[in-house]
């Protein structure tokens, strides 16, 4: 009787034993097919941005044409006070190289809604409810913001440029390159772009107890001389609407990281 009560504890005390460390690996293969699991998504949803910005980029590639003159379009305005306007370029391979970088940054600026979907898709289940409620029409906003600070930037840049050509037509021979014609331009519209996001920004740092709209509008007098003067220096051109254009929008958007706070974050 002695002998099978051992026997019996012996079995239980090896069941005990085996049981424990087989639970634990499985605990850990879990834990490492939930990150394999999470890395594959992530992959999947980075390729797709990448076959997005291809896909824009080829498009553009194929009416590169139609785009190059609506990009220059500004320019034979501006470039007509000194008798040129034209674009060159001053190496063989430079037109070409120009063209696919134009492409590849037209790809990408249309890819935006696509990349900003893939991102929330990724994010989402991780979320709460109230975050995601407010994360949709933080994306939108954004999107519509950004387009609207790109257009404005286009129709704004034709100061800057008819100041710049002028300036330097007295004392030297005006050659514009496709390189810098194109680099500044794409830089001038992205700033604007960005520069319209603020409101978003400032809204975030709201919602998480940075900021509140009582301290925006309480210094809303200096915040609006402050935006006017950085305005003036901001644009470099001579001619006084590039300053009110910038001035009139940054104000504007300024009361409407306001309206944002009250909307989105809670006092």
């Amino acid at each position: 009787m002695a002998t099978s009560n051992v026997n019996q504890q012996e079995r239980g005390l090896s069941t005990y034993v085996d049981d424990s460390p087989e639970e634990g690996e499985n605990e850990l293969a879990e834990s490492a097919m939930t990150l394999i699991e999470h890395l594959e998504e992530l992959r999947k949803r980075i390729f797709v941005c990448l076959i997005s910005v291809a896909v824009f980029s080829i498009i553009a590639f194929i009416f590169r044409e139609q785009i190059l003159n609506f990009l220059t379009a500004p320019l034979p305005r501006t470039a007509s006070a000194v008798g040129n306007g034209k674009i060159v370029v001053i190496g063989i391979a430079e037109g070409f190289t120009v063209t696919l970088l134009m492409s590849l940054a037209v790809g990408i600026l249309l890819s935006i809604p696509v990349i900003l979907y893939e991102t929330w898709a990724f994010i989402a289940p991780g979320l709460y409810q109230r975050e995601k409620k407010h994360a949709v029409p933080f994306i939108i906003l954004g999107i519509v913001l950004f387009a609207a600070g790109i257009s404005l930037g286009y129709i704004v840049i034709r100061y800057p440029l008819e100041f710049l050509v002028s300036f330097s037509s007295g004392m030297f021979t005006e050659m514009v390159t496709a390189d810098s014609y194109f680099s500044f331009v794409i830089y001038f519209m992205l700033a604007f772009g960005v520069v319209f996001e603020i409101p978003l920004v400032l809204t975030f740092m709201a919602m998480i107890g940075l900021i509140t709209s009582d301290t925006l509008k309480q210094r809303r007098s200096t915040a609006h001389v402050g935006m006017w003067i950085a305005s003036c220096f901001i644009t470099p051109g001579a001619d006084f609407y590039s300053p009110i254009i910038l001035g009139v929008t940054m104000s504007c958007l300024f009361e409407l990281t306001i309206i944002f706070i009250r909307i989105f974050a809670k006092k």
